[in-house]
């Protein structure tokens, strides 16, 4: 050991640890959690530019039927996404799966969108949307197991979480705002599909290790073809996926994101096409603010039982005001975006905790996918039940059923922790 580095330890021990060097990782902790943002938020806004485009021109060219159609492809290889994804996880790292997810994501959105315009097959267009949503969510899987296994605190993934939500509200106005021109879709093909070299860029320091590399990893010698077989079959095994964890989430979701999902069409038609961008605008707010707020609510600790729906009850509470007032609608955004991104972010950071080595890749993309099914479900029946004016009352109602569920859950939590007292 050189004198240098004894006075630079000493130097380096002699100064106060910074906020950034309390947790494993130090500033190198810090700059990963930085590159993953910057990634994720680029990737983010040039989906939702596309994507948005994409509607738009199927809207105008085949009316809310197309647009419907292309929608639910979506879902559905969003609800898809969850088994692709584990069977993946379990032979791919992390660096190889967000690779091979970003680049077949990125072919597949511009030659959807090429397809779309020049007029071809509805159903061959369906289909490519259902894949590109596979592997997107393959890859939204695998960069939250990244975040996760940089810092797994509820914080770190509320933060990822909200950041990507506010920035997709972004997107969505200005490709509302673009003229349809030669040159504007030239730019839209750009950005759509090279949003995703960043994620692949960051993919050359990924963390996360196959389900089956684990083993290796943690001391063990190096498999044999028949013993990599084995190891994987008993990953398979292994991996229990939390579904009352799961259940809560989706219901949760099925509850109370219906009028959020579908607030483009109601701030119109209750308010006009022009308080649709000042929705999406108190919406990104409301995201920004979800991080304090899961570190506020972490404070109480609270079981997920009880703070969940409660959740819920703020994605619904402000859609009471909305169909009466214009600043309700922004209010009813603002409580949504900031409630919805707090429940995926601690949705994800519990999954992420509690799951086992190797298979956070999987279980975080089935929680995705429950969630996206319980939006599914709630955009394909809400407007069947109720009209917009009468968007309030079902809010009401559905927010009454999620307050009583956090209720009847913290009544339960406090006799149990009351008992073994008096025993």
């Amino acid at each position: 050991m050189t004198a240098a580095t004894v006075t630079a330890g000493r130097s380096q021990r002699s100064r106060p640890a910074s906020h950034r060097s309390l947790l494993p990782g130090g500033r190198r902790r810090a700059g990963r959690l930085r590159e993953l943002l910057v990634s994720g938020v680029v990737d983010s806004f040039g989906l939702s530019l596309g994507w948005t485009l994409f509607n738009l021109v199927a809207a105008d060219r085949g009316g809310l039927a197309m647009a419907g159609l292309f929608n639910a492809a979506m879902l559905t290889g969003v609800v898809l996404s969850a088994p692709v994804t584990g069977r993946l996880a379990r032979r791919l790292n992390g660096r190889t799966l967000l690779v091979l997810a970003g680049c077949t994501e990125a072919a597949l959105r511009v030659a959807t969108l090429a397809a779309l315009l020049a007029g071809a097959d509805t159903w061959i267009v369906a289909a490519g949307v259902m894949i590109m949503h596979v592997a997107a969510y393959a890859g939204f899987a695998a960069m939250r197991a990244e975040v996760a296994a940089v810092d797994a605190r509820p914080r770190a993934m509320t933060r990822y979480a909200l950041s990507i939500a506010a920035v997709e509200a972004a997107g969505a106005g200005v490709a509302a705002l673009l003229p349809l021109h030669h040159g504007a879709l030239v730019a839209v093909f750009c950005v759509y599909g090279l949003s995703l070299v960043p994620t692949v860029l960051t993919a050359r320091r990924a963390r996360v290790l196959s389900a089956a590399a684990v083993p290796e990893a943690e001391g063990g010698a190096r498999p044999t073809r028949v013993g990599r077989r084995r190891e994987q079959a008993a990953a398979r095994r292994s991996l229990r996926l939390p579904v009352p964890v799961l259940t809560a989430g989706g219901l949760v979701t099925l509850l109370g994101s219906g009028p959020t999902l579908l607030s483009v069409a109601l701030a119109s038609e209750l308010h006009g096409q022009a308080a649709v961008a000042g929705a999406a605008a108190a919406f990104s707010v409301g995201c920004l603010l979800s991080s304090p707020a899961v570190d506020a609510v972490a404070r109480l600790r609270l079981s997920g039982a009880v703070t969940w729906p409660l959740w819920g009850v703020g994605m619904l509470i402000g859609w009471l005001l909305a169909p009466a007032h214009l600043a309700g609608l922004f209010l009813a955004q603002f409580l949504s975006g900031l409630s919805m991104t707090a429940l995926e972010g601690m949705m994800d950071a519990r999954m992420a905790r509690e799951a086992r080595p190797g298979t956070a890749t999987t279980v975080l993309a089935w929680s995705a996918s429950t969630r996206a099914l319980g939006g599914a479900v709630a955009v394909r029946f809400l407007p069947a039940v109720v009209a917009a004016p009468a968007i309030g009352l079902a809010s009401g109602a559905a927010a009454a059923v999620l307050a009583l569920a956090a209720l009847t859950a913290l009544v339960r939590t406090r006799r149990t922790a009351e008992a073994p007292a008096t025993a």
